[in-house]
């Protein structure tokens, strides 16, 4: 997908699809927290986005409404997108951020049409939705509304604590539709945070999302993503993740092993040779086979993993039915009929 395509108007004859689409309006914000970050906001032309059959996600639609991400996770998957666009996929992927900003006003649209068959739709699988400027355009509100006024099924990932700013939205969606929240923190350890997610919020912060939408009635899981060989793989370090993770309250943990597709493989392996220049030979030899680690290596994270966390008291992600939230006792009869969107 070009740039000029996510446009309402035709593409411009330039070289620089970018910057040559009349559709966009480019913006920077004088703020600590934005300082750096240039923001292209466009109005796209769709918002639903059907995941290609070959991939191995367990679902069908996602809503993207960013591209880019201010969380500049060095090993993040996505970073491959920007060059789609002409955009770099290293520093350019942390600072230039696309902001559709039509997104919730298309996704009502396109959720109440007819051919529209309220398939589950997931959000947070490419980039962030609650990154951090997701708190100057608030987009997500009116998502969630498109979503529940639908009673449409969905699932949030993300390691923004700005969810909790919803937490009213998505209560109220549990009580209608299944509502998935996962929230991902791949380890505990702040060292490697701090140079490895430096645009995150800390993991203790993420994993107290985690207790404060159980606290409302939302179980939320979590993601332990990833799992950084030779850094936040030894025994005592997936212990005191599991360990955080569980006294957080979370339903269930799943562990995923880092992958380095092309865009993030290199950016990772940059850092890599700054930060931690004795393991780059170890990881080439770990990564000879491509994206992702060896079979043998995600088994034995996965496996301890699922020990540490039967130890612990919760299991594995699993699927059994909508995770919604009890309604209230019926009125009195007499009383107003209370109606419902299923």
């Amino acid at each position: 997908m070009r740039w000029d395509h996510l446009g309402t108007t035709p593409p411009a004859p330039a070289d620089a699809a970018l910057f040559g689409a009349d559709a966009v309006t480019t913006r920077t914000f004088d703020t600590p927290e934005f300082r750096g970050v240039t923001f292209h906001e466009i109005r796209a032309r769709s918002i639903l986005n059907r995941v290609p059959g070959a991939s191995r996600m367990p679902f069908e639609w996602t809503v993207n409404p960013y591209r880019g991400c201010t969380h500049a996770c060095v090993y993040c998957f996505a970073r491959r997108s920007h060059a789609h666009l002409d955009l770099d996929t290293g520093l350019g992927f942390d600072s230039q951020i696309v902001v559709k900003v039509n997104a919730a006003e298309l996704l009502a649209r396109q959720l109440a049409s007819p051919r529209w068959q309220g398939a589950h739709i997931a959000m947070g699988t490419n980039v962030d939705c609650y990154q951090r400027a997701e708190g100057r355009y608030r987009l997500m509100p009116g998502i969630l509304t498109a979503l529940l006024d639908r009673a449409n099924p969905f699932s949030l990932l993300t390691k923004g604590t700005l969810v909790l700013r919803d937490l009213d939205l998505l209560v109220r969606a549990a009580e209608v539709t299944e509502v998935d929240v996962s929230v991902s923190v791949g380890f505990t350890d702040e060292e490697l945070w701090r140079t490895l997610e430096p645009g995150t919020p800390a993991p203790r912060r993420r994993l107290d999302v985690v207790r404060a939408l159980g606290e409302h009635g939302i179980g939320c899981a979590v993601l332990m993503a990833p799992v950084v060989p030779f850094l936040g793989d030894s025994p005592e370090q997936l212990r005191a993740t599991v360990r955080a993770v569980a006294a957080a309250g979370a339903v269930s943990v799943t562990p995923l092993v880092l992958h380095l597709r092309p865009g993030a493989r290199e950016w990772f392996t940059a850092w890599l040779a700054r930060h931690h220049p004795h393991l780059v030979g170890r990881y080439e030899r770990l990564y000879a086979g491509g994206a992702y680690a060896p079979t043998w290596y995600q088994r034995r994270i996965t496996r301890q993993v699922h020990e540490l966390a039967a130890e612990f008291g919760i299991g594995p992600a699993h699927r059994d039915g909508p995770r919604r939230i009890p309604h209230p006792s019926p009125a009195p009869a007499g009383g107003p009929e209370q109606l419902t969107l299923l």
